[in-house]
């Protein structure tokens, strides 16, 4: 496995064993916290996951309600009026949706030409689709949600990952999915090999690691992938 090359996490090259550590920990890392139950007196330490692996990863999907639910456990609950937006933010871009996942053709989101990307190709392309769902209010929720439905096509981008890849769009760009998209296609071997190992599709693992630099979890990250080799 070759070293991933993401300028969105930043300027030097992920070597193998960092992105191989920050997947494991963030696949099983575990964080200390002090729990005592209410109206007692003692309490202990408890050990949970350090990062949203279990909550939305490995959550079921299959319905609005559903991938709603997990996106609410990787970005926090939503008040009732927040939720009942999402939720009908769901309905209402459905069509855009499935539109993309049909013209997308069972290829993932690195498989796509790059005509996809980019304005050029317009109109009906995949990148004019998410850009339109991009548009939505309380985007990051509702893109967790349409990413937990579509792991391998719909890309997942919150207010931390929008940041580290706005600065990359290039002219000619649908959006920043376009920066997503060229940094699968030249990594695709290692994200292949890297998805081989974890169950995550590419397009999460990208997510993933853009995620962790750009919150500054990185380092700690790998620090618990690597103690969990041990």
């Amino acid at each position: 496995m070759r070293a991933l090359v993401l300028p969105s996490a930043g300027p030097d090259p992920l070597p193998p064993d960092v992105a191989r550590a920050a997947v494991r920990g963030y696949q099983g890392g575990r964080r200390p916290l002090w729990f005592r139950p209410p109206g007692t007196r003692e309490g202990r330490w408890v050990e949970l996951p350090a990062f949203g692996w279990a909550r939305f990863d490995r959550a079921a999907g299959g319905s609005d309600d559903a991938d709603l639910l997990a996106a609410e456990g990787l970005h926090g609950r939503l008040d009732p009026t927040a939720h009942a937006a999402v939720a009908d933010a769901l309905v209402r871009v459905r069509p855009v949706v499935d539109a993309a996942v049909e013209r997308a053709a069972g290829r993932a989101f690195g498989e796509l030409p790059d005509d996809e990307l980019s304005v050029l190709g317009e109109p009906g392309t995949v990148g004019a689709a998410l850009r339109q769902v991009q548009r939505e209010p309380h985007f990051p929720h509702l893109s967790a949600a349409l990413h937990h439905r579509h792991p391998a096509l719909v890309p997942h981008v919150d207010r931390v990952t929008r940041l580290q890849l706005l600065p990359h769009v290039e002219e000619g760009d649908s959006d920043l999915h376009a920066v997503v998209h060229r940094e699968l296609r030249a990594n695709e071997a290692a994200f292949a090999e890297l998805s081989a190992e974890s169950g995550l599709t590419p397009l999460r693992l990208h997510d993933v690691l853009v995620w962790l630099s750009g919150s500054l979890r990185l380092t700690h990250a790998v620090a618990l992938g690597r103690r969990g080799a041990q």
